[in-house]
């Protein structure tokens, strides 16, 4: 599974890169109005510091519109990949620019049938959202089963690239269904390396070697 932040914040990014464990970046409006800064700078900053796809997502509602911006937003780097929302324009877009060797993330899916004409359009990723599901009774990650399903169904390319990511348990459970990406916030994704026992375990051996009063090196 690959690991992709969602944020637009550079420190957060930066920290995360050094890590070695990260796979790529998504960000989008609400993250860039968050972070404060140029949307078109930021962009370019993030995909210099991570080698992986950085979606930038375009804000027209129409097909004409968002084939400008997606012209604007692919020229910042050669990892870019313009985000969409699914919409008959969006994925017309999507067709458009995929045809054209250009990565696209399909953003906001809410229904399996949604994803099926995303990968029909041809979009690299399509990005179910699991924790706005949950926010509204439906257990989010049942659709990235569904996905799943259909997508082996047909043998289509298109990655899920699991968003909405609320909580550890959130990557785990898609993990487990086979998703190919998620996304999540940095701090999600510290936490998944954080568990008592390993503390404890960290604990226990450096009060041990203590005691031996000997050093390495």
């Amino acid at each position: 599974m690959k690991f992709f932040a969602d944020t637009a914040e550079i420190d957060d990014i930066r920290k995360l890169n050094d890590t070695g464990l990260l796979d790529g970046v998504t960000t989008n409006p609400s993250l860039i109005k968050k972070a404060g800064r140029d949307f078109i700078e930021t962009v370019r900053e993030i995909a210099s510091i991570c080698p992986g796809p950085i979606s930038a997502e375009v804000v027209a509602l129409d097909h004409a519109e968002m084939m400008r911006e997606a012209e604007t937003l692919r020229k910042i780097a050669d990892n870019i990949a313009i985000k969409v929302p699914l919409t008959p324009d969006g994925l017309k877009t999507c067709k458009a620019l995929t045809s054209d060797g250009t990565m696209v993330n399909v953003t906001l899916c809410f229904s399996a049938n949604q994803a099926l004409l995303a990968a029909k359009a041809g979009t690299t990723f399509i990005s179910p959202f699991v924790g706005r599901h949950d926010d509204v009774g439906y257990p989010g990650i049942e659709l990235i089963a569904d996905i799943r399903t259909i997508y082996d169904n047909y043998d289509f390319p298109t990655q899920i690239l699991v968003a909405s990511v609320r909580n550890p348990i959130h990557v785990h459970d898609a993990a487990k269904l086979g998703a190919d990406v998620m996304t999540a916030p940095p701090s999600i994704i510290w936490q998944m390396f954080k568990h008592p026992l390993t503390d404890n375990g960290i604990a226990a051996f450096l009060k041990d070697w203590e005691a031996t009063g000997q050093k390495i090196g």
